[in-house]
């Protein structure tokens, strides 16, 4: 087999990073000659995440828009051009026969280069709503990979492939039975197990609506896994007690989403991929603060197919635990939000965006 080259660009948030890392896993598995590099941008969580997960990568002097700081966008046109030398050099000296970006900022420079020089490129879009960069992108793409339903509304329909997100193999893989861990071992199993994810950076808002009922939840013994982020762990982790465990980052998240009956979570793309996998009954509070407000359009997409529950930020503090009650004492809502959620997954989704690229790399 020839020893093909892979770029894989993406990155910011979980929701970009972990998709392209298990793109790569399967492609190594496919055929372990591959030779797979990453470009993201340096400091972004992509470049502690992508070593840890065995990869190489590269980082780009690149940021995203500031919608809340004019004055943070100043040296933006500087870190773009010199992005674009950065990621011609990469080109240059890696020579990738094939890129793949999972979406963000900084994806756009390398691909962007790649294009100039003719190499093959597809897309993964993760969100209902596409970012920015992927509508760039679109234009230059081979395929597009979506993960929704009716996106010629945003992509050229002749290049749209419906896979799905790629989600981490061990939560596919993964068997309630044969789940262990020690810190489920002082929550009640006869009780409720309740989730919490703020997502990978974490949730001032949730948190804090979060902190402000603990009382209901040691008063009702309800077992709390709370992902609070680690810009807030050091303030809540006093929270602690034998109901409630608090962790600044869920690093194997499928121990947890198996053992818990209610998920309350942004609505981040992964995140939703992921809930659909595991058919958890799902409490989505979709963060304001992103670009298009493509969380929102996600949870909206699964509300209206009676998948999830719906709350905006702005009606946190009002909605939560009324909704939260109401799925606390029917365990029939629980049920088909459950059943209607798991009619919604695309387990694989790795296996058929690599049959893709290997598609191109073999001239299929």
């Amino acid at each position: 087999m020839k020893n093909n080259k892979i770029i894989i660009s993406g990155g910011g948030t979980g929701g970009h990073i972990f998709p392209g890392i298990a793109i790569a896993n399967h492609l190594k598995k496919s055929n372990p000659s591959y030779q797979i590099l990453f470009v993201g941008a340096y400091g972004n969580m992509e470049m502690n995440k992508i070593p840890k997960a065995g990869y190489k990568i590269k980082g780009l002097w690149i940021s995203g828009f500031n919608r809340k700081s004019w004055r943070k966008n100043f040296f933006l046109p500087f870190k773009i051009f010199l992005s674009m030398f950065q990621a011609l050099f990469i080109w240059f000296k890696f020579r990738p026969d094939i890129m793949i970006g999972t979406g963000g900022y900084a994806s756009l420079p390398i691909l962007v280069v790649g294009s100039i020089f003719s190499t093959k490129i597809i897309i993964q879009e993760q969100n209902y709503l596409p970012g920015v960069s992927n509508k760039i992108l679109s234009r230059l793409a081979t395929i597009i990979s979506v993960s929704y339903e009716n996106m010629e509304a945003f992509f050229p329909e002749k290049k749209i492939i419906l896979t799905g997100n790629p989600v981490r193999k061990s939560l596919i893989n993964s068997k309630i039975e044969s789940i262990k861990n020690d810190r489920f071992n002082s929550c009640d199993r006869n009780g409720i197990n309740i989730l919490v994810l703020g997502g990978s950076l974490g949730s001032e808002k949730i948190n804090e609506v979060i902190s402000n009922n603990i009382f209901f939840f040691k008063k009702n013994k309800i077992s709390l896994i709370w992902q609070c982020g680690k810009n807030y762990f050091k303030m809540y982790k006093s929270f602690e007690s034998k109901y409630i465990k608090i962790y600044p980052f869920l690093e194997k998240i499928e121990n947890f989403y198996h053992k818990s009956d209610i998920v309350i979570s942004r609505a981040g793309a992964l995140t939703i991929s992921e809930l659909c996998v595991v058919g958890k009954p799902s409490i989505l509070i979709p963060s304001p603060n992103v670009s298009e407000n493509h969380q929102y359009h996600n949870a909206k997409y699964l509300f209206d197919r009676k998948a999830a529950i719906l709350v905006e930020e702005k009606n946190l503090n009002n909605e939560l635990l009324p909704y939260l009650k109401e799925l606390l004492i029917s365990k029939e809502m629980r049920k088909k939000l459950s059943n209607a959620i798991s009619k919604l997954a695309r387990p694989n989704a790795t296996q058929e965006i690599v049959l893709q690229i290997n598609k191109i790399l073999t001239g299929g």
